[in-house]
Protein backbone atom coordinates (compact mmCIF):
# COMPACT_ATOMS: atom_id res chain seq x y z
CA UNK A 1 0.00 0.00 0.00
CA UNK A 2 1.38 3.10 -0.91
CA UNK A 3 1.02 7.14 0.38
CA UNK A 4 -0.16 9.79 -0.98
CA UNK A 5 3.03 10.46 -2.90
CA UNK A 6 3.50 6.58 -3.29
CA UNK A 7 6.53 6.16 -1.35
CA UNK A 8 4.97 4.77 1.94
CA UNK A 9 4.74 0.95 0.76
CA UNK A 10 4.79 -0.51 4.32
CA UNK A 11 1.43 -1.90 5.34
CA UNK A 12 2.36 -2.14 8.44
CA UNK A 13 3.20 1.64 9.52
CA UNK A 14 -0.62 2.44 7.38
CA UNK A 15 -1.95 -0.20 10.20
CA UNK A 16 0.36 1.84 12.74
CA UNK A 17 -1.34 4.95 12.11
CA UNK A 18 -4.82 3.04 11.76
CA UNK A 19 -4.50 1.75 15.45
CA UNK A 20 -3.67 5.37 16.58
CA UNK A 21 0.41 5.32 16.72
CA UNK A 22 2.37 8.14 15.58
CA UNK A 23 5.26 8.56 13.23
CA UNK A 24 7.61 8.16 16.10
CA UNK A 25 6.31 4.66 16.88
CA UNK A 26 4.17 5.33 20.10
CA UNK A 27 0.74 5.17 20.54
CA UNK A 28 -0.85 8.03 20.45
CA UNK A 29 -2.91 8.72 23.62
CA UNK A 30 -4.35 11.33 25.96
CA UNK A 31 -1.46 12.41 28.48
CA UNK A 32 -3.06 12.76 32.21
CA UNK A 33 -2.25 17.11 32.99
CA UNK A 34 -0.49 18.06 36.11
CA UNK A 35 -0.86 21.97 36.99
CA UNK A 36 1.88 23.89 38.52
CA UNK A 37 0.26 26.77 40.87
CA UNK A 38 1.25 28.87 43.52
CA UNK A 39 1.40 32.90 44.33
CA UNK A 40 4.03 34.96 42.06
CA UNK A 41 7.68 34.33 42.13
CA UNK A 42 8.19 31.07 44.04
CA UNK A 43 10.17 29.23 41.65
CA UNK A 44 7.07 27.98 39.69
CA UNK A 45 8.31 28.10 35.56
CA UNK A 46 11.77 27.02 37.14
CA UNK A 47 10.33 23.93 38.70
CA UNK A 48 8.53 23.68 35.48
CA UNK A 49 11.96 23.09 33.40
CA UNK A 50 13.50 21.26 35.95
CA UNK A 51 10.28 18.39 35.38
CA UNK A 52 10.56 18.65 31.71
CA UNK A 53 14.38 18.60 31.58
CA UNK A 54 14.86 21.21 29.27
CA UNK A 55 14.72 25.08 29.65
CA UNK A 56 11.22 26.47 27.69
CA UNK A 57 9.25 28.19 30.62
CA UNK A 58 10.57 31.95 30.90
CA UNK A 59 12.70 32.27 33.80
CA UNK A 60 13.03 35.73 35.48
CA UNK A 61 14.13 37.10 38.85
CA UNK A 62 10.43 39.58 38.81
CA UNK A 63 7.50 38.16 40.17
CA UNK A 64 4.48 38.04 37.16
CA UNK A 65 6.48 36.92 34.09
CA UNK A 66 3.76 33.93 33.69
CA UNK A 67 0.66 34.99 32.63
CA UNK A 68 -1.37 32.34 30.35
CA UNK A 69 -1.50 28.80 30.63
CA UNK A 70 1.26 26.96 29.08
CA UNK A 71 1.64 23.58 28.35
CA UNK A 72 4.81 21.43 27.73
CA UNK A 73 5.46 17.70 27.37
CA UNK A 74 6.93 15.42 29.80
CA UNK A 75 8.36 12.21 30.26
CA UNK A 76 10.08 10.66 33.40
CA UNK A 77 10.29 7.02 33.58
CA UNK A 78 8.99 6.11 29.99
CA UNK A 79 5.75 7.97 31.16
CA UNK A 80 4.40 10.76 29.47
CA UNK A 81 2.41 13.60 31.15
CA UNK A 82 1.82 16.90 30.16
CA UNK A 83 2.82 20.08 32.46
CA UNK A 84 0.78 23.24 32.80
CA UNK A 85 2.54 26.28 34.00
CA UNK A 86 0.19 28.78 35.07
CA UNK A 87 0.82 32.84 36.46
CA UNK A 88 0.68 33.99 40.11
CA UNK A 89 -2.70 32.95 41.92
CA UNK A 90 -3.81 35.93 44.13
CA UNK A 91 -6.79 35.63 45.72
CA UNK A 92 -8.21 39.31 45.30
CA UNK A 93 -6.26 40.09 42.01
CA UNK A 94 -8.15 42.62 39.96
CA UNK A 95 -7.09 44.42 36.42
CA UNK A 96 -4.01 41.82 34.45
CA UNK A 97 -3.44 39.99 37.09
CA UNK A 98 -7.23 39.21 37.94
CA UNK A 99 -7.03 37.43 34.22
CA UNK A 100 -3.22 35.44 35.30
CA UNK A 101 -5.33 34.52 38.31
CA UNK A 102 -8.50 33.02 36.48
CA UNK A 103 -6.48 30.83 34.35
CA UNK A 104 -4.50 29.62 36.97
CA UNK A 105 -8.04 28.71 38.72
CA UNK A 106 -8.86 26.90 35.40
CA UNK A 107 -5.78 25.10 35.53
CA UNK A 108 -6.59 23.65 38.95
CA UNK A 109 -10.58 22.99 37.82
CA UNK A 110 -9.16 20.75 35.26
CA UNK A 111 -5.96 18.93 35.33
CA UNK A 112 -5.63 15.54 36.90
CA UNK A 113 -3.80 16.70 39.42
CA UNK A 114 -2.14 19.50 41.42
CA UNK A 115 1.04 20.43 42.33
CA UNK A 116 1.07 23.80 44.47
CA UNK A 117 4.69 25.57 45.09
CA UNK A 118 5.37 27.24 48.12
CA UNK A 119 8.62 29.39 48.81
CA UNK A 120 10.26 27.29 52.18
CA UNK A 121 12.29 30.73 52.73
CA UNK A 122 9.74 32.72 53.19
CA UNK A 123 7.41 30.00 54.51
CA UNK A 124 3.38 30.06 54.51
CA UNK A 125 1.93 33.59 53.26
CA UNK A 126 -1.68 34.74 53.59
CA UNK A 127 -1.55 33.73 49.55
CA UNK A 128 -0.48 30.14 50.07
CA UNK A 129 -2.88 29.45 53.15
CA UNK A 130 -5.82 31.11 50.23
CA UNK A 131 -4.09 28.74 47.61
CA UNK A 132 -4.65 25.90 50.22
CA UNK A 133 -8.06 26.58 51.46
CA UNK A 134 -9.14 26.28 47.65
CA UNK A 135 -7.12 23.18 47.19
CA UNK A 136 -8.72 21.32 50.12
CA UNK A 137 -12.22 21.83 48.73
CA UNK A 138 -10.93 20.54 45.00
CA UNK A 139 -11.35 17.06 44.58
CA UNK A 140 -8.23 16.83 42.56
CA UNK A 141 -4.97 14.73 43.85
CA UNK A 142 -2.50 17.72 45.63
CA UNK A 143 1.35 17.36 45.70
CA UNK A 144 2.84 20.22 48.06
CA UNK A 145 6.38 20.99 47.02
CA UNK A 146 8.61 23.22 49.28
CA UNK A 147 10.79 25.11 46.85
CA UNK A 148 14.32 26.63 47.33
CA UNK A 149 15.30 24.56 50.10
CA UNK A 150 19.03 24.37 48.84
CA UNK A 151 20.84 22.65 51.85
CA UNK A 152 19.86 21.05 55.19
CA UNK A 153 19.80 24.44 56.97
CA UNK A 154 16.03 24.71 55.08
CA UNK A 155 14.58 21.50 55.79
CA UNK A 156 12.62 22.82 59.08
CA UNK A 157 11.39 25.54 57.30
CA UNK A 158 9.90 23.17 54.72
CA UNK A 159 8.63 20.83 57.82
CA UNK A 160 6.45 24.62 58.85
CA UNK A 161 4.21 23.67 56.03
CA UNK A 162 2.48 20.59 57.58
CA UNK A 163 0.18 23.91 58.59
CA UNK A 164 -1.47 24.40 55.53
CA UNK A 165 -2.99 21.16 55.38
CA UNK A 166 -2.04 19.99 52.23
CA UNK A 167 -0.03 16.91 53.47
CA UNK A 168 3.24 15.93 53.34
CA UNK A 169 5.58 19.21 51.75
CA UNK A 170 8.41 17.72 49.44
CA UNK A 171 11.47 19.75 49.65
CA UNK A 172 12.94 20.49 46.53
CA UNK A 173 15.31 22.86 44.78
CA UNK A 174 13.97 23.69 41.22
CA UNK A 175 16.92 25.81 41.09
CA UNK A 176 19.80 23.10 41.73
CA UNK A 177 17.84 19.66 40.86
CA UNK A 178 17.64 18.87 44.62
CA UNK A 179 14.92 16.12 45.09
CA UNK A 180 13.48 16.55 42.24
CA UNK A 181 13.89 12.68 41.32
CA UNK A 182 11.65 12.05 43.96
CA UNK A 183 9.29 14.03 43.68
CA UNK A 184 9.18 13.13 39.97
CA UNK A 185 8.71 9.62 41.12
CA UNK A 186 5.92 10.89 43.31
CA UNK A 187 3.85 12.74 40.42
CA UNK A 188 3.90 9.59 38.27
CA UNK A 189 2.51 7.55 41.56
CA UNK A 190 -0.51 10.52 41.77
CA UNK A 191 -1.11 11.05 37.82
CA UNK A 192 -4.14 8.36 36.74
CA UNK A 193 -2.33 6.96 33.68
CA UNK A 194 -4.93 8.10 31.30
CA UNK A 195 -6.72 11.54 31.94
CA UNK A 196 -9.90 11.88 34.71
CA UNK A 197 -12.76 10.97 32.67
CA UNK A 198 -14.55 14.60 32.78
CA UNK A 199 -17.42 13.38 29.78
CA UNK A 200 -20.12 11.57 29.42
CA UNK A 201 -18.80 7.87 28.32
CA UNK A 202 -20.75 4.81 29.40
CA UNK A 203 -23.75 5.81 30.37
CA UNK A 204 -23.70 8.86 32.28
CA UNK A 205 -25.43 12.26 31.55
CA UNK A 206 -23.95 14.66 28.55
CA UNK A 207 -22.77 17.81 30.07
CA UNK A 208 -24.46 21.19 28.84
CA UNK A 209 -22.90 24.15 29.67
CA UNK A 210 -26.06 26.99 29.71
CA UNK A 211 -23.82 30.10 28.65
CA UNK A 212 -23.97 33.72 27.96
CA UNK A 213 -23.94 37.01 28.88
CA UNK A 214 -25.80 38.59 31.71
CA UNK A 215 -29.86 38.54 32.01
CA UNK A 216 -30.04 36.56 28.16
CA UNK A 217 -32.49 34.09 29.72
CA UNK A 218 -29.78 31.02 30.62
CA UNK A 219 -32.25 30.34 34.09
CA UNK A 220 -35.44 30.99 32.46
CA UNK A 221 -34.41 28.44 30.11
CA UNK A 222 -32.61 26.08 32.27
CA UNK A 223 -36.50 26.59 34.46
CA UNK A 224 -38.30 25.82 31.31
CA UNK A 225 -36.62 22.26 30.43
CA UNK A 226 -36.82 21.48 34.26
CA UNK A 227 -40.28 22.41 34.73
CA UNK A 228 -39.82 24.01 37.94
CA UNK A 229 -37.75 27.36 39.55
CA UNK A 230 -34.11 25.77 39.95
CA UNK A 231 -32.40 28.84 39.38
CA UNK A 232 -33.47 32.14 40.35
CA UNK A 233 -34.80 34.49 37.79
CA UNK A 234 -34.82 38.35 37.76
CA UNK A 235 -34.56 41.20 35.63
CA UNK A 236 -31.39 42.32 37.47
CA UNK A 237 -28.46 41.25 35.48
CA UNK A 238 -25.81 38.52 37.28
CA UNK A 239 -28.23 36.98 39.74
CA UNK A 240 -26.68 33.92 38.96
CA UNK A 241 -23.15 33.17 40.88
CA UNK A 242 -22.71 29.56 41.23
CA UNK A 243 -22.65 27.42 38.47
CA UNK A 244 -26.16 25.27 39.33
CA UNK A 245 -26.09 21.32 37.82
CA UNK A 246 -29.63 20.11 36.66
CA UNK A 247 -30.36 16.94 35.75
CA UNK A 248 -33.11 17.43 32.79
CA UNK A 249 -34.80 14.69 30.86
CA UNK A 250 -35.69 16.03 27.18
CA UNK A 251 -36.77 13.96 24.57
CA UNK A 252 -36.17 10.90 26.00
CA UNK A 253 -32.71 11.28 27.26
CA UNK A 254 -31.50 12.89 30.56
CA UNK A 255 -29.24 15.70 30.76
CA UNK A 256 -26.77 17.40 32.69
CA UNK A 257 -27.26 21.10 32.72
CA UNK A 258 -25.26 23.47 34.52
CA UNK A 259 -26.39 27.30 34.43
CA UNK A 260 -23.58 29.52 34.63
CA UNK A 261 -23.15 33.12 35.32
CA UNK A 262 -23.61 35.46 33.22
CA UNK A 263 -19.65 37.20 32.26
CA UNK A 264 -18.79 41.24 32.13
CA UNK A 265 -17.95 42.73 28.91
CA UNK A 266 -14.21 43.01 30.58
CA UNK A 267 -13.06 40.40 33.79
CA UNK A 268 -10.93 43.26 34.90
CA UNK A 269 -13.45 45.37 36.03
CA UNK A 270 -15.04 42.61 38.26
CA UNK A 271 -14.59 42.71 41.59
CA UNK A 272 -15.68 40.20 44.71
CA UNK A 273 -18.07 37.95 44.03
CA UNK A 274 -18.60 38.86 40.35
CA UNK A 275 -15.18 38.07 40.01
CA UNK A 276 -15.26 34.42 41.20
CA UNK A 277 -18.83 33.93 39.62
CA UNK A 278 -16.57 34.58 35.92
CA UNK A 279 -13.86 31.88 37.17
CA UNK A 280 -16.15 29.38 38.37
CA UNK A 281 -18.14 30.11 34.57
CA UNK A 282 -15.16 28.96 32.31
CA UNK A 283 -14.18 26.22 34.25
CA UNK A 284 -17.86 24.87 33.72
CA UNK A 285 -17.16 25.41 29.53
CA UNK A 286 -13.70 23.29 29.91
CA UNK A 287 -15.62 20.75 32.06
CA UNK A 288 -19.01 20.39 29.70
CA UNK A 289 -18.96 18.53 26.59
CA UNK A 290 -20.79 21.01 24.40
CA UNK A 291 -22.33 24.60 25.11
CA UNK A 292 -25.57 25.94 24.40
CA UNK A 293 -25.02 29.52 23.67
CA UNK A 294 -27.71 31.49 24.17
CA UNK A 295 -28.22 35.19 22.70
CA UNK A 296 -30.84 37.91 22.83
CA UNK A 297 -31.91 37.73 19.31
CA UNK A 298 -33.82 40.74 20.81
CA UNK A 299 -30.70 43.13 20.68
CA UNK A 300 -27.77 43.57 18.53
CA UNK A 301 -24.99 40.95 19.02
CA UNK A 302 -22.47 42.55 21.57
CA UNK A 303 -18.80 41.77 22.21
CA UNK A 304 -20.23 39.67 25.34
CA UNK A 305 -21.92 37.43 23.46
CA UNK A 306 -18.67 37.06 21.07
CA UNK A 307 -16.53 36.81 24.03
CA UNK A 308 -18.15 34.32 25.23
CA UNK A 309 -18.50 32.32 22.10
CA UNK A 310 -15.00 32.69 21.65
CA UNK A 311 -14.69 30.80 25.00
CA UNK A 312 -16.31 28.18 23.92
CA UNK A 313 -14.67 27.06 20.74
CA UNK A 314 -10.98 28.00 22.08
CA UNK A 315 -11.81 24.93 24.99
CA UNK A 316 -12.91 23.02 22.30
CA UNK A 317 -16.32 22.23 22.98
CA UNK A 318 -19.55 21.24 20.71
CA UNK A 319 -21.12 24.57 20.35
CA UNK A 320 -25.11 24.76 19.68
CA UNK A 321 -26.51 28.92 19.56
CA UNK A 322 -30.36 29.60 20.76
CA UNK A 323 -31.41 32.62 19.73
CA UNK A 324 -33.45 33.58 22.89
CA UNK A 325 -36.64 35.94 22.93
CA UNK A 326 -37.78 35.37 19.77
CA UNK A 327 -41.30 36.40 20.71
CA UNK A 328 -40.11 39.86 21.03
CA UNK A 329 -38.32 39.75 17.12
CA UNK A 330 -40.92 41.51 14.96
CA UNK A 331 -39.66 40.82 10.92
CA UNK A 332 -37.70 44.21 10.46
CA UNK A 333 -35.57 43.05 13.46
CA UNK A 334 -35.50 39.51 11.62
CA UNK A 335 -33.39 40.83 8.76
CA UNK A 336 -30.56 43.30 10.94
CA UNK A 337 -30.29 40.00 12.90
CA UNK A 338 -29.72 37.89 9.77
CA UNK A 339 -26.99 40.56 9.20
CA UNK A 340 -25.77 40.49 12.20
CA UNK A 341 -25.01 36.78 12.37
CA UNK A 342 -23.45 36.46 9.30
CA UNK A 343 -21.01 39.11 9.99
CA UNK A 344 -20.25 38.53 13.18
CA UNK A 345 -20.75 34.78 13.94
CA UNK A 346 -18.22 34.14 10.92
CA UNK A 347 -15.81 32.13 13.28
CA UNK A 348 -18.23 29.78 13.75
CA UNK A 349 -20.98 28.59 10.75
CA UNK A 350 -21.08 25.34 11.40
CA UNK A 351 -23.07 25.30 14.95
CA UNK A 352 -26.43 25.42 14.59
CA UNK A 353 -28.62 27.83 15.52
CA UNK A 354 -32.50 27.96 16.91
CA UNK A 355 -34.70 30.17 17.43
CA UNK A 356 -36.42 30.09 21.18
CA UNK A 357 -38.71 31.38 23.90
CA UNK A 358 -37.34 30.55 27.20
CA UNK A 359 -40.44 32.01 28.52
CA UNK A 360 -43.38 30.56 26.61
CA UNK A 361 -41.18 27.47 25.68
CA UNK A 362 -41.10 28.36 21.63
CA UNK A 363 -38.75 25.46 19.92
CA UNK A 364 -37.08 24.42 23.29
CA UNK A 365 -38.21 20.31 22.11
CA UNK A 366 -35.52 21.94 18.93
CA UNK A 367 -32.24 21.70 21.99
CA UNK A 368 -32.49 17.70 22.20
CA UNK A 369 -32.14 16.90 18.06
CA UNK A 370 -29.14 19.60 18.12
CA UNK A 371 -27.13 18.17 21.12
CA UNK A 372 -27.61 14.86 19.73
CA UNK A 373 -25.82 16.30 16.35
CA UNK A 374 -23.31 18.27 17.70
CA UNK A 375 -22.06 15.42 20.29
CA UNK A 376 -22.15 12.63 17.91
CA UNK A 377 -20.19 14.72 15.61
CA UNK A 378 -17.31 15.93 18.60
CA UNK A 379 -17.51 12.45 18.89
CA UNK A 380 -16.86 11.33 15.32
CA UNK A 381 -13.44 9.25 14.56
CA UNK A 382 -13.26 9.14 10.67
CA UNK A 383 -10.88 5.89 9.74
CA UNK A 384 -7.60 6.20 8.62
CA UNK A 385 -8.03 4.60 5.47
CA UNK A 386 -10.90 5.98 3.96
CA UNK A 387 -9.61 9.37 4.96
CA UNK A 388 -6.54 9.10 3.17
CA UNK A 389 -8.17 8.19 0.23
CA UNK A 390 -10.49 11.35 0.57
CA UNK A 391 -7.36 13.31 0.87
CA UNK A 392 -5.43 11.48 -2.09
CA UNK A 393 -8.51 12.54 -4.56
CA UNK A 394 -9.15 16.55 -3.14
CA UNK A 395 -5.59 16.91 -3.08
CA UNK A 396 -5.43 15.67 -6.75
CA UNK A 397 -8.27 18.21 -7.87
CA UNK A 398 -7.02 20.98 -5.65
CA UNK A 399 -2.88 20.99 -5.01
CA UNK A 400 -1.20 22.65 -2.37
CA UNK A 401 -0.12 26.44 -3.71
CA UNK A 402 3.28 26.45 -4.46
CA UNK A 403 5.69 27.73 -1.50
CA UNK A 404 9.39 28.57 -1.99
CA UNK A 405 9.41 27.43 -5.70
CA UNK A 406 8.49 24.16 -4.39
CA UNK A 407 4.89 22.38 -3.75
CA UNK A 408 4.72 20.75 -0.71
CA UNK A 409 3.10 17.33 -0.75
CA UNK A 410 0.92 15.99 1.90
CA UNK A 411 2.59 12.65 2.49
CA UNK A 412 -0.33 10.81 5.40
CA UNK A 413 -3.00 12.13 7.19
CA UNK A 414 -4.65 10.70 10.18
CA UNK A 415 -7.33 11.42 12.86
CA UNK A 416 -4.77 12.18 15.86
CA UNK A 417 -8.20 12.25 18.70
CA UNK A 418 -11.76 13.15 18.94
CA UNK A 419 -13.70 15.28 21.24
CA UNK A 420 -12.92 17.97 19.44
CA UNK A 421 -12.09 15.92 16.18
CA UNK A 422 -8.50 16.60 15.38
CA UNK A 423 -6.39 15.98 12.30
CA UNK A 424 -3.03 16.05 11.70
CA UNK A 425 -1.63 16.20 8.37
CA UNK A 426 2.09 14.83 7.62
CA UNK A 427 3.84 16.56 4.44
CA UNK A 428 6.97 17.53 2.96
CA UNK A 429 7.44 21.35 3.66
CA UNK A 430 4.42 24.22 4.89
CA UNK A 431 0.95 23.92 4.62
CA UNK A 432 -0.70 27.49 3.55
CA UNK A 433 -3.18 28.66 6.29
CA UNK A 434 -5.52 29.27 3.65
CA UNK A 435 -5.11 25.65 2.36
CA UNK A 436 -5.44 24.01 5.95
CA UNK A 437 -8.60 25.81 6.31
CA UNK A 438 -9.95 24.76 2.38
CA UNK A 439 -9.12 21.22 4.04
CA UNK A 440 -11.11 21.71 7.08
CA UNK A 441 -14.25 23.51 5.54
CA UNK A 442 -14.06 19.76 2.77
CA UNK A 443 -13.76 17.75 5.76
CA UNK A 444 -16.66 19.37 7.11
CA UNK A 445 -18.78 19.13 3.97
CA UNK A 446 -17.88 15.47 2.94
CA UNK A 447 -17.77 13.97 6.69
CA UNK A 448 -20.30 15.84 8.67
CA UNK A 449 -18.76 17.77 11.32
CA UNK A 450 -21.97 19.88 12.48
CA UNK A 451 -21.80 21.76 15.78
CA UNK A 452 -18.13 20.50 16.57
CA UNK A 453 -14.91 22.35 16.19
CA UNK A 454 -12.52 20.74 13.81
CA UNK A 455 -8.47 21.34 14.50
CA UNK A 456 -6.32 20.58 11.55
CA UNK A 457 -2.46 20.82 12.04
CA UNK A 458 0.28 20.38 9.82
CA UNK A 459 4.00 18.02 10.92
CA UNK A 460 6.62 18.44 8.19
CA UNK A 461 8.30 15.50 8.09
CA UNK A 462 12.10 15.52 7.96
CA UNK A 463 13.90 13.05 5.01
CA UNK A 464 14.77 9.94 6.65
CA UNK A 465 18.05 9.01 4.95
CA UNK A 466 17.22 5.63 6.76
CA UNK A 467 14.94 5.02 5.48
CA UNK A 468 15.64 5.47 1.49
CA UNK A 469 18.59 3.01 2.27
Amino acid sequence: MTGLDGTWTDEAEWAAFDEGIGEDGERIVPQPTLAIVGRPNVGKSTLVNRIIGRREAVVQDIPGVTRDRVSYDALWNGRKFTVIDTGGWEPDAKGLQGEVAAQAEVAMNTADAVLVVVDATVGATNTDEAVARVLRRSKRPVLLVANKVDDERTMADAAMLWNLGLGEPFPVSALHGRGSGDLLDKILETLPETPRELFGGTGGPRRIALVGKPNVGKSSLLNKLVGENRSVVNDVAGTTVDPVDSLVELDGEVWRFVDTAGLRKKVNFASGMEYYASLRTKAAIESAEVAILLIDASEPISEQDLRVMTMAVDAGRALVIALNKWDLVDEDRQLQLKKELERELVRVPWAQRINISASTGRSVHKLAPALRTALASWDHRVPTGKLNQWLTELIQGNPPPVRGGKQPKVLFATQAKTRPPTFVLFSSGFLEASYRRFIERRLREDFGFVGSPVQVSVRVREKNKDRKK
